[in-house]
């Protein structure tokens, strides 16, 4: 039993692991393709390949799960082909012992997405953005539009560029009274130490009653604000690229505020229930093996994983969504697809023992 285990877990482990990295190429390739456009003299080749290379743990994380499902598809497809599994069988291994063999090799991977998810995807994600920003100019009314607004008390702020170290670039500040405009200050830079913001290069413009316009340039002064890196890093990024431990805590923090917090509980559940949805797939892929897909090519189990693997990406894009439109719990949405997928691997082994 101990020699089927390794060998189990040799092959599973091998084929979800090529999948994994042949993804990650085409993956890889198709950024490439769509970062050309925007090169230019700051953001250079190279400085697009940094970027891109940065975004690689989140598409690790990203494509796990469909690499488990068709990993353990050609896997497990490789030994029924060669009649390894009937021997098995034929020695007295159960279909349930086979997938916990399957599962150990996949537990692998599913602590792999993990620890990246919580601990490396967020800063690479926010340095890649961060970087590519600079590179680009984020003076432009591009990164305008594509940065970061945050409201304080009568100020509406505007950060172009937020650093993992809290380093700010490209700060613009609007001050109201009474609902007019009365002050807009534009900041160069801005670095935190010892509890406090540290601005340079500030342009401050007044307005004022009579319609004049008054300006001032501050070469250095402090920023007092309630704002911190820590926060800073989390309203900066999408929540998708956000850990675990942050997407709870900034959830309940807008409850709390009585603000909408559903995008964030959505993409919390989705991650925090990442493992049980990679190993739904990967009991449908060994339902597959042992079921409809016991007598076809290996191209057809491949076709196979890849459309089921996209019909359940839609499925999750359809009703998560909806969940934060139509106010149903995040929680439900996510459950859904898993539990459809649960339901249907243990019907097709039931029928296959």
């Amino acid at each position: 039993m101990k020699v089927l285990n390794r060998y189990i877990f040799r092959q599973i482990f091998s084929s979800v692991l090529v999948v994994l990295l042949l993804v990650l190429s085409l993956d890889f390739i198709g950024k490439i393709i769509d970062q050309l456009d925007s090169l230019r003299a700051g953001y250079t080749f190279t400085e697009m390949l940094i970027y891109i290379s940065w975004s690689i743990p989140a598409s690790v994380y990203e494509f796990m799960p469909y690499a488990v499902l068709v990993g353990c598809l050609i896997g497990l497809g490789a030994l029924a082909g060669n009649s390894e599994l009937v021997v098995a069988r034929a020695a007295g291994v159960s279909i349930l012992q086979i997938a916990w063999m399957a599962l150990k090799s996949v537990l692998v991977f599913i602590l792999l997405a993990l620890l990246l998810g919580e601990y490396v995807v967020p800063y690479a994600e926010q340095t890649a953005q961060s970087r590519r920003a600079l590179a680009l100019g984020y003076s432009t009314e591009d990164q305008a539009r594509r940065g970061v607004w945050h409201r304080e008390a009568d100020d509406f702020i505007l950060f172009s560029v937020v650093q993992p170290d809290g380093t700010l670039f490209g700060i613009t500040r609007y001050h109201f009274q009474d609902g007019k405009l009365v002050r807009a200050s534009n900041t160069k830079k801005a670095v935190y130490q010892n509890g406090r913001w540290n601005e340079s290069n500030v342009d401050v413009t007044y307005f004022t009653d009579s319609n004049e316009l008054t300006t001032e340039r501050i070469d250095e002064q402090v920023w007092n604000t309630e704002l911190t890196p820590a926060l800073l890093n989390i309203v900066s990024m999408e929540p998708g690229s956000l850990s675990i431990s942050n997407l709870h805590n900034y959830s309940e923090y807008l409850a709390d505020q009585n603000l909408h917090n559903g995008e964030y509980a959505l993409a919390f559940w989705q991650k925090a229930l990442q493992p049980l949805a990679t190993i739904s797939l990967m009991l449908i892929a060994i339902s597959f093996v042992f079921g409809p897909l016991r007598q076809v090519s290996m191209g057809q189990k491949i076709f196979t994983g890849v459309a089921f693997g996209i019909g359940f990406q839609l499925v999750q894009s359809l009703l998560g969504p909806s969940s934060v439109v139509f106010g149903f719990s995040p929680l439900v949405a996510v459950l859904i697809p898993i539990a459809l997928c649960y339901c249907v691997g243990f019907y097709l082994l039931k029928r296959a023992g």
